[in-house]
């Protein structure tokens, strides 16, 4: 597929890929995603692609995201692996109260720890979970190709830019102006990453990041991935996503943004499963 003209300009004199990161705004992911009305984002791309009619609900506030405990896991993960320990400390309280009985923690489903919990003002990881995201943090450190892309750069700054007339914005989990654009990704088994990676669309993902960041900087960066087991041996491995295959998946999300924009103008939200469909496999 060919790419746009501004996606065809390379640096070719050894220097940063990004001179420049200023165009990258902090601002903290609750205030990132209370603009969700406002701008489009990889995520609410993905959702209209596969459910448009659930996409439009929960943009009318009808239905609300589920936050699952391995996404609160995730996002802890993030910030010690990408903003580092003093953030992290900063963002979260550890550990519980321990039973005097015993002498052993409160389990974290109990009415003594969630009083506790509620009262630090702060989301707890129980001491099994923060040990769990040390492991993480360390395979990824440990990792000679995942922490020499970490090793300069900036974590979770917000891009705001139009792309194919629609207002849209991503939270980039790291920008390293030599390198490029790296993601982090966490997974039970790194041998069936591709194929998560399908199922969750990470290409998609990764082809909105990068041609928001090119709109704004007018070239085409390279994109990494790096993905991290959550359970022992605790592999972790770093894949640079193909040009072929950002091309496609870009080509995909321009193709659902002119639908969307359909959608939105006529108000109609299909599900896909207005026709009747033939059941010819087993």
């Amino acid at each position: 597929m060919t790419l746009p003209s501004v996606f065809r300009k390379r640096r070719g004199d050894g220097t940063a890929l990004v001179d420049d990161l200023s165009f990258l705004i902090r601002e903290s992911a609750d205030v990132y995603h209370a603009q969700a009305d406002k701008f489009l984002s990889s995520h609410q791309l993905a959702e209209f692609r596969h459910n448009p009619l659930l996409f439009h609900k929960k943009q009318a506030g009808l239905v609300k995201d589920e936050d699952r405990p391995a996404y609160f896991i995730g996002r802890a993960a993030h910030v010690l692996i990408l903003e580092g320990r003093k953030v992290y400390e900063h963002q979260y309280t550890f550990g519980g109260p321990v039973n005097p009985k015993t002498g052993e923690p409160f389990g974290n489903r109990t009415k003594a720890f969630q009083e506790w919990a509620d009262a630090q003002g702060k989301p707890v990881l129980p001491d099994e979970q923060a040990a769990l995201i040390e492991k993480l943090n360390s395979a990824v450190q440990d990792h000679k190709h995942a922490a020499a892309l970490l090793a300069a750069g900036v974590a979770e700054g917000v891009v705001h830019a139009e792309y194919c007339g629609a207002a849209c914005q991503a939270r980039l989990d790291w920008l390293n102006p030599e390198r490029g654009i790296v993601d982090l990704k966490s997974c039970d088994n790194l041998d069936w990453l591709q194929t998560d990676a399908r199922n969750y669309g990470y290409a998609h993902q990764l082809a909105f990041y990068r041609a928001l960041v090119a709109g704004v900087v007018g070239s085409i960066l390279p994109v990494y991935l790096i993905a991290v087991e959550k359970r022992e041996p605790f592999r972790c491995g770093v894949w640079r996503m193909g040009e072929n295959v950002l091309g496609i998946a870009q080509k995909d999300n321009e193709d659902a943004i002119a639908r969307l924009k359909d959608c939105r103008k006529r108000d109609h939200w299909p599900t896909g499963y207005e026709e009747i469909r033939d059941f010819d496999w087993l």
